[in-house]
């Protein structure tokens, strides 16, 4: 499988998030392979959005957003939870990412459960926290470029039909939760929440 190239992330924001769905996370460690395919995901939208953490501008805690495309951004939420997001915008906007909020586990399902210290299939990967835990991605992954030059890494996976992608207000944030900014697979067990 060959890694998404620049061009794909160099798509409008909501575009990106839509096309990433269906598309494989592969994060790569001692020679094995963890691959989920992402079924939900949400826009942020960089300065222009009050739920993005680019809203005020650059720091060093946001600076990914602000920086190339096809690049990750990973923060700590609540203090306890990462969160993986994949940097995605047009060239002509100063920020934006993609958060991937929930996987479907392919393979290497055994470890990732062994990461996530649980015995069930079906609560692996459906949320953000949860499948940055299951797929081992920190917070030294941030700013990782994620072409196959990385251990983590994005590839083309299954065709999703547009007649089954559901758009639907994002969850989880106090600003900006009217916006239909967050996309998932319809039916698909994985995901985050209805």
């Amino acid at each position: 499988m060959s890694a998404l190239d620049n061009s794909f992330f160099s798509l409008d924001t909501v575009i990106a998030a839509q096309e990433l769905l269906g598309c494989y996370l592969i994060h790569e460690i001692d020679g094995m392979q963890l691959i989920g395919m992402i079924v939900e995901t949400e826009a942020y939208l960089g300065t222009a959005d009050p739920a993005s953490h680019a809203y005020r501008g650059q720091t060093p805690r946001n600076a990914p957003m602000f920086g190339p495309v096809g690049h990750s951004y990973v923060y700590i939420s609540y203090g306890i939870h990462h969160c993986f997001n994949v940097v995605a915008r047009t060239p002509q906007a100063p920020a934006g990412g993609v958060l991937i909020r929930a996987l479907q586990p392919i393979q290497g399902v055994e470890i990732m459960k062994r990461n996530r210290g649980i015995d069930s299939d079906l609560a692996i990967t459906n949320g953000p926290g949860k499948l940055t835990q299951a797929m081992g991605i920190t917070l030294n992954h941030k700013g990782t470029r994620l072409d196959t030059n990385s251990n983590l890494y994005l590839t083309r996976g299954q065709e999703i039909a547009k007649s089954s992608i559901i758009a639907t207000t994002r969850i989880g944030i106090s600003q900006g939760q009217n916006e239909v900014l967050r996309f998932y697979i319809q039916n698909n067990k994985w995901v985050s929440k209805k």
